[in-house]
């Protein structure tokens, strides 16, 4: 269970009846919205201040797309960069006082997860066609071999079907016990190790935001490219 949530006016949401993680998720997406806003307000060619706190995250995100899905990666940097920049606030408000991160909820996750899982098979198709099935079933070279063509397919898909469920639940997991964790040493040692506690909660923050960001950039990378 969480704790009452005291952040005003997210407080006020919260008491209309909308569920806390609906309620900071709206916050995360706020946040993230004011922030392009004044980047784009003030954009120089020589960066500063907000513009250059969010030049490197967008590079951070382009180099990752494109070292790992090739040229094709440019297409594919909104969605993923949205994506890992949306969960890295999401579990920064989590360390606020009073705050939530909406990512320990596993409704929030899903709801991340399941749009990487569709639009990953969808590119599929549109670059392989029928020709997709080879992702599934390896090589299809002889008869002899269909048997385990079937196995693999079999093997494929469910392994495939699991990945949103893995996503959620890998995101889930940490963070409700990075949330757990800070909570107990903030009770045992409240005045001895608070920013080490408060700096182990970021590390935390930022790793699984990549960890969800490069495992996303990895199954639209294995979509694209053309099977062996």
């Amino acid at each position: 269970m969480h704790e009452t949530p005291v952040i005003f006016p997210v407080n006020l949401i919260i008491a209309m009846g909308i569920p806390p993680f609906v309620a900071f998720s709206w916050v995360a997406t706020i946040i993230i919205l004011v922030t392009a806003l004044l980047a784009r307000k003030s954009l120089n060619l020589v960066p500063r201040g907000v513009q250059n706190l969010v030049e490197v995250i967008i590079e951070f995100f382009l180099n990752l797309a494109e070292s790992n899905i090739g040229p094709a990666g440019r297409h594919f940097f909104p969605f993923i960069a949205t994506i890992g920049i949306y969960i890295l606030v999401c579990n920064f408000l989590g360390l606020l006082p009073g705050g939530s991160a909406p990512t320990d909820n596993l409704n929030t996750n899903a709801a991340l997860a399941i749009p990487v899982f569709l639009i990953t098979h969808y590119y599929g198709i549109k670059a392989h066609k029928f020709g997709y099935i080879k992702h599934f079933v390896g090589p299809m070279r002889s008869l002899p071999a269909l048997p385990l063509m079937i196995l693999m397919f079999i093997i494929e898909v469910i392994g495939h079907i699991a990945r949103p469920l893995t996503l959620s639940v890998r995101l889930f997991g940490n963070m409700v016990a990075k949330h757990k964790i800070i909570l107990i040493l903030g009770i045992l040692s409240p005045a001895i190790v608070p920013t080490a506690i408060l700096g182990l909660g970021v590390l935390v923050s930022v790793i699984q935001a990549y960890v969800f960001v490069l495992l996303t950039t990895l199954y639209l990378a294995g979509a694209v490219e053309e099977a062996h």
